[in-house]
C-alpha cells in the first residue's frame, strides 16, 4: 500500500528530555509534603498512603525514564499538523504488505505507552503465535493535549473533532481502507469515527463499548428506577455501572473545572495519586504492583506513563478533553458499520451481549472474557492481541 506523497507534511520525531528536567522532577518528588494516613484499612478512601509513598520512593531512587525514552525512540515516530494542531503518532508498518491498517487510540490517564506491548505481536504475528494473515500496520496517535501532541489553545477539540482528525491522519498516510480500535477515550473516539463513517473506515473494535441503552444510562445517572424486564446479566451490568458512576468524581471535576487542577503541574506526587485512582480495579492493580506483587502492570509501566505526563506538562491540558466532551461515555452512539466488541470483566462494566447487539447492529465479533480490566492492552496484552485479531478477521 502506497504512502501519501505529501511527505513534507509528516516530520520525524524523537523524544529527548534534558537531564535538568529529570533532576527537577526528582527534586519535587523529594520535597513532597505528605498527608496523614487514611483512617480505613482498604481502598475506600482512595490511594493509600503506603502505596503513594512507595511509588514516590521508587520514582526517586530506582526508576529510569531513559529506558522508556529509548523504547519510544526505537519506534518510528512522527508529527503532522492537522486542523492547526501538531499530532504526534507512532507508525509501524508490518513486513507483510497485505497487513490491515489499524489506528489504535489510547485513553486517560493512559497514553500511547498503553499500546507498546501489543505493537510487535500485531505487526509481526508469526513471531508471536499468529499467522501472516493476522498482520496489521499500526498507527498510534497521541490525543490532542496528551503526550507529544500539541495542546489546543482554543476551545473545540472534543472527541468528535479528534475522530475527524484521525480520519485525516489515515488518509494522509495513504490508507484507503482501514479499521480503528480504542478503549477509554479511545473507545468514544472510535465509536464517533464509526458514526462519522469515512468511506475508508471498514470496521471498529472496542474494549469499552458504548452499549448502554439510553434509558438505562439516564436512569442510572439520575437514580430513577431501572426497567423491570432486565435479565440477570443486564442487572449485573447495571450494578457495575452504578458503582462506576458513583466513583467517577475525577471525571466530574475535569469536566467542569479542569483549570483548577493547577496542582498537577506543580506536584508530581499529587498528579500521580489522582491518576492512580481512575477506577477501583486499576487502583488495586497499581497498589499491588507497588507492594511487590506480579500483576498485569509493573511499577515501571505506571511510572513511565506518569513521567510522560509530567515531562510534557499535559496533566491539565489532557483534563480539558472532559470539559470539551458532549457525549455520554458509555451510552450508545448510533454506530452502523461493522463492529467487534471485547467485554472485559473489570472494565467499568462488562457489556451484556443483548445490549451490544442493539448498539452495534453489524456486530462481527463479541467475546466476554474472564480476566482483564480498563487498560486491556496494557494489563492483558496477549488477550488484547487475540481479541483484535479475531475481531477484524472477517473484514480481511
Amino acid at each position: 500500500m502506497s504512502v501519501n506523497p505529501e511527505v513534507s507534511a509528516i516530520r520525524p520525531f524523537t523524544v529527548a528530555f534534558p537531564d535538568a528536567e529529570l533532576e527537577a522532577l526528582r527534586a519535587r518528588i523529594a520535597a513532597t509534603r505528605w498527608p496523614d494516613k487514611e483512617t480505613v484499612d482498604d481502598l475506600t478512601q482512595g490511594v493509600q498512603l503506603a502505596t503513594i509513598k512507595e511509588l514516590a520512593r521508587y520514582w526517586l531512587a530506582e526508576y529510569d525514564w531513559r529506558k522508556c525514552e529509548a523504547t519510544l525512540n526505537a519506534l518510528p515516530q512522527f508529527l503532522t499538523e492537522i486542523d492547526g494542531l501538531d499530532i504526534h503518532f507512532i507508525h509501524v508498518r508490518s513486513k507483510h504488505e497485505a497487513a490491515m491498517p489499524v489506528i489504535l487510540t489510547h485513553g486517560w490517564p493512559g497514553s500511547i505507552l498503553e499500546m507498546l506491548k501489543v505493537i510487535e505481536p500485531l505487526a509481526d504475528p508469526m513471531a508471536h503465535g499468529g499467522k501472516a494473515t493476522d498482520a496489521f500496520h499500526l498507527v498510534i496517535p497521541s490525543m490532542p493535549g496528551h503526550g507529544f501532541s500539541g495542546k489546543p489553545t482554543a476551545v473545540g477539540w472534543g472527541p468528535g473533532r479528534i475522530a475527524g482528525a484521525w480520519a485525516e491522519l489515515m488518509n494522509r498516510l495513504g490508507y484507503r481502507e482501514y479499521v480503528a480500535q480504542g478503549g477509554d477515550w479511545g473507545a468514544v473516539i472510535t465509536d464517533l469515527m464509526a458514526v462519522q463513517a469515512p468511506p475508508e473506515l471498514i470496521g471498529i473494535h472496542t474494549n469499552m463499548p458504548g452499549a448502554v441503552p439510553q434509558d438505562i444510562d439516564a436512569a442510572l445517572l439520575s437514580g430513577n428506577p431501572l426497567p423491570e424486564d432486565l435479565s440477570d446479566e443486564e442487572r449485573r451490568a447495571c450494578a457495575q455501572l452504578a458503582f462506576s458512576y458513583k466513583h467517577i468524581y475525577y471525571a466530574l471535576l475535569m469536566g467542569s473545572r479542569p483549570q483548577t487542577l493547577t496542582g498537577f503541574a506543580d506536584s508530581p506526587v499529587g498528579m500521580a495519586a489522582f491518576m492512580a485512582d481512575h477506577d477501583v480495579p486499576s487502583m488495586a492493580l497499581i497498589s499491588e504492583a507497588f507492594a511487590g506483587k506480579a500483576v498485569g502492570l509493573t511499577r515501571d509501566d505506571v511510572l513511565d506513563n506518569m513521567t510522560l505526563y509530567w515531562l510534557t506538562n499535559t496533566a491539565v491540558s489532557a483534563s480539558r478533553l472532559y470539559w470539551e466532551n458532549k457525549f455520554a461515555f458509555l451510552a450508545t452512539k448510533g454506530v452502523t458499520i461493522p463492529a467487534a466488541v471485547s467485554a472485559f470483566p473489570d472494565e467499568l462494566y462488562q457489556a451484556p451481549r443483548s445490549w451490544v447487539e442493539r448498539a452495534y447492529p453489524k456486530l462481527i465479533h463479541y467475546n466476554k472474557l474472564d480476566k482483564g480490566g480498563h487498560f486491556a492492552a496494557w494489563e492483558q496484552p496477549e488477550l488484547f492481541v487475540e481479541e483484535v485479531r479475531a475481531g477484524f478477521r472477517s473484514l480481511r
